[in-house]
């Protein structure tokens, strides 16, 4: 009865669909989801609590959030008419993007292996999604993007940089004319600009046609779920008609003005996330058996052709070190795991286990 009622209501894109898998962590070293390993020294705890005392919880949040905004464009010394839109991460950002699209334009454009989100909200809200394999050393098929901007004409074209899960970072001369050679919108998602210590911030003035995203999470506040558009205020307006009313919470926003004010111990957490990033390649490398590529985020793509990428994640787990699989996602990452940088004693620990299984 209810099998039947579920056919006839729910649409199929979703009864097709599998839910996004967020695995049990329970005590296992974490590093498989790209987040900062680093908490806050307990006067940065004291400080933030005495400053969220103010907070009413008894009425709404400032819908429009007009201190956290003026509070970024101060920080990242943001032009005064760029507009910016705050979404519940980076996700939301995504999906109001593609609920924007209207029924005759409604192509959905990425290259491959990319963020996973791009392909999986497109199927979701039956959108034609079109991925653009990268070249085997993951950089941009420049001539096969170009290629199918022609035929497809999409709606939107997004761009990770740094790439997901490869690391790397594309060309940005072949970003730009990717830019030119579209009529349509290109989103350039940089969430891991800390680590890239690179932004393409200033095609926001060259090109009316681009975006750009960023998110606190990876900076070191994931479990805020705070992510930012920027762009010409004529397209954030339009977007802003699909943002649900308070969906940044009080909390989240006087969290986020807090550390804005506070941004330099993040910043000196990324910088040792960075010179920890260098010592685990240089590990990886060392290890017989392991390809790893150079990464410009907070995490490394590696492949264990030899032993096998299901081996080693199932032997990894047994010793509670949790990375990500990401064999079977694309034909591309064929034996490949991707691994957050950690802590110093985090990295050790994956480094002399993955060592130890590699033998």
């Amino acid at each position: 009865m209810i099998k039947d009622q579920i056919k006839k209501i729910i649409k199929p894109a979703i009864l097709n669909a599998k839910a996004y898998h967020v695995p049990d962590s329970g005590n296992f070293i974490k590093l498989d989801a790209m987040e900062n390993p680093y908490v806050w020294p307990d006067e940065i705890k004291m400080a933030w609590s005495a400053y969220m005392a103010q907070v009413q919880l008894n009425r709404y949040p400032d819908a429009s959030a007009r201190e956290l905004r003026k509070k970024l464009g101060t920080t990242l010394n943001l032009p005064d008419d760029t507009a910016m839109m705050f979404g519940n991460g980076s996700d939301e950002l995504i999906q109001i993007i593609m609920l924007a699209l209207n029924k005759t334009s409604n192509v959905v454009m990425a290259p491959e292996p990319g963020f996973v989100m791009y392909r999986l909200l497109s199927s979701l809200l039956e959108l034609d999604y079109v991925g653009v394999p990268l070249n085997n050393d993951f950089s941009l098929d420049l001539p096969a993007m170009l290629k199918l901007i022609e035929e497809k004409q999409p709606a939107v074209i997004f761009i990770a940089w740094p790439n997901n899960p490869t690391g790397n970072m594309f060309e940005q001369e072949s970003i730009e004319t990717i830019i030119k050679a579209t009529a349509g919108l290109v989103v350039i998602d940089e969430a891991y600009h800390v680590f890239a210590q690179k932004s393409m911030m200033s095609c926001l003035q060259k090109y009316p046609n681009v975006l750009l995203m960023r998110t606190l999470s990876k900076l070191g506040l994931a479990g805020l779920r705070l992510g930012i558009l920027f762009g010409a205020n004529e397209w954030i307006s339009e977007f802003e008609k699909l943002r649900l009313p308070y969906n940044i919470g009080t909390l989240n926003q006087l969290s986020a003005n807090f550390i804005l004010q506070n941004i330099g111990l993040l910043e000196e957490q990324a910088e040792q996330i960075r010179n920890d990033r260098s010592f685990v390649f240089d590990a990886l490398i060392n290890i017989d058996g392991v390809e790893a590529w150079p990464s410009e985020a907070n995490f490394i793509l590696f492949r264990v052709a030899r032993k096998g990428a299901e081996y080693v994640h199932a032997e990894l787990l047994k010793h509670k070190i949790l990375i990500k699989n990401l064999h079977g996602a694309h034909p591309l990452l064929e034996n490949c795991l991707r691994v957050t940088i950690g802590t110093a004693e985090e990295n050790d620990a994956f480094l002399s286990k993955l060592k130890e299984i590699m033998n």
